[in-house]
């Protein structure tokens, strides 16, 4: 038997890296289109088989996130995505300029726990990340994507149901969706995000959206004050309407003119006004439209967006965000799982002033 694994090793010296990768791709990494499972999860259950299976040992190198991307045609958030929850629990190690390696072959969790966002972007990903970073390797962590579609989340929850010892639900846009819930044991369920009236027995981390804008835009009333009119565009579906609220509340309480648009596409920005956006895209939108009358950020036009990410740091030289605290509400989480912690905790939110102000 010696013999023969020298004999295999040394026959794979002699191929090139890239087919040494092929092979490996091959060999390890099955992602089918119509198994029904999420396809970083996929990603995942390949490498730990392998591993189950003695094909990959501590040590062993693994394709890097652009091989499988090339070799599946998926994006690299995807693959990225499955990478970072096997750093999370110790099976690989990133080693720089080098790549990916082998670190934990010990599979068996402690502690399994079922997350369920509305969706993927930056910052769900830093909330995702932060709670990954509190866990120790021994808990493994799903995630599922319900993409605001009910029948979607009814699915998922009911598929997990008995298999978790926690489960993390954002029941997002959905209303009365308690009967939902009830299908999990009630002593390991932790609500994320929002606050529901029929949720309101379980244990919740929560943005209060009204009171997060109307508190953020009177810690900067000296510069919303500077301009003639504020308008919020508001898109409506699936962002909270509270928001609005917070909105007029902030206008009324300071007597300044304040108006509710659902987009800019067709708008004609002027000097004087300062818009508060809750999407990115018009966030683009108006950037690219001041530059194009020469109006300037922060001076002749106001901006303000919701949700803070890295890009708005050094997009058109900083964009001005009201934004909870993403990484903050992941240590919360984390916390609250991991202490069995039955509490409602408001997550912080503040204006964070930058130059389009």
């Amino acid at each position: 038997m010696i013999t023969n694994v020298k004999n295999k090793y040394k026959k794979n010296i002699f191929l090139s890296p890239e087919k040494q990768f092929s092979v490996n791709i091959a060999s390890i990494f099955n992602v089918d289109e119509a198994a029904g499972i999420p396809k970083y999860r996929q990603i995942i259950n390949s490498v730990c088989m392998a591993i189950e299976q003695g094909i990959l040992r501590k040590g062993d190198k693994i394709a890097s996130i652009n091989q499988i991307c090339g070799a599946f045609s998926l994006s690299r958030d995807t693959v990225m995505l499955a990478f970072n929850e096997l750093r999370s629990r110790g099976i690989v190690i990133s080693v720089p300029g080098k790549g990916y390696y082998i670190e934990r072959t010990d599979l068996n969790f402690d502690r399994q726990v079922f997350l369920l966002f509305d969706e993927l972007n930056v910052f769900k990903e830093d909330l995702y990340t932060s709670f990954l970073s509190q866990l120790d390797n021994r808990t493994n962590v799903d995630i599922y994507f319900h993409h605001f579609n009910y029948h979607v989340y009814k699915q998922l929850i009911g598929d997990a149901a008995g298999k978790y010892s926690a489960y993390i639900v954002m029941p997002a846009t959905f209303n009365h969706s308690i009967d939902v819930i009830r299908q999990l044991p009630p002593d390991k369920v932790y609500i994320l995000d929002r606050l529901k009236g029929d949720l309101a027995d379980y244990p919740v981390i929560y943005q209060d959206f009204e009171q997060d804008v109307f508190d953020g835009m009177m810690a900067g009333k000296a510069l919303f004050s500077k301009y003639q009119k504020l308008i919020m565009v508001f898109p409506g579906g699936k962002e909270p309407e509270e928001r609005v609220t917070g909105f007029n509340r902030f206008c009324a309480a300071l007597g300044l003119a304040g108006e509710i648009i659902r987009s800019v596409e067709k708008r004609n920005i002027q000097k004087g006004e300062a818009y508060l956006v809750v999407s990115d895209r018009n966030l683009v939108r108006i950037v690219k439209n001041a530059a194009a009358m020469n109006l300037q950020l922060g001076k002749d036009v106001g901006l303000v967006s919701f949700n803070d990410t890295m890009l708005k740091e050094v997009v058109a030289g900083g964009i001005t965000t009201i934004s909870t605290d993403f990484v903050q509400m992941g240590h919360l989480l984390s916390e609250m799982v991991i202490n069995h912690k039955r509490i409602r905790i408001r997550n912080p939110s503040k204006l964070i002033v930058r130059s389009s102000l």
